[in-house]
């Protein structure tokens, strides 16, 4: 089940405070990129990146990923290893809100998100 269109919204606007804190400056943003998407219950947050092969193509490479689940009211926090497959965050597979899971990936403590 999808989160409302209000949570939406809300996600949303914290999203762009993370990415006011996160992105580089506008001058390497060709280079380097920061974004995300919601899907369903769930957030993604992406580095961009052109194709070193063929730069007019860009390539996403996911940061971290938290789901929401109504349910039990907590979102579940996912990070991406190198099998390419997403997994729970050991130090803190859940978190209360949105905010939290923010918080966490861009403190990057164990540097499971950026490296």
């Amino acid at each position: 089940m999808a989160i409302s269109e209000f949570e939406i919204k809300r996600c949303e606007k914290e999203l762009e405070k993370f990415l006011d804190l996160r992105r580089p400056p506008p001058h390497v943003r060709d280079e380097l990129d920061i974004s995300y998407r919601i899907e369903d219950q769930s957030v993604e947050i992406f580095e961009v990146r052109p194709q070193w092969d063929d730069p007019s193509k860009k390539i996403e490479t996911s940061v971290a990923k938290t789901t929401y689940v109504k349910k039990e009211k907590h979102w579940k926090v996912f990070w991406q290893r190198q099998d390419l497959k997403w997994h729970s965050y050991e130090p803190m597979k859940i978190v209360s809100t949105f905010e939290e899971f923010l918080r966490l990936v861009h403190e990057d403590k164990h540097s499971c998100f950026f490296g």
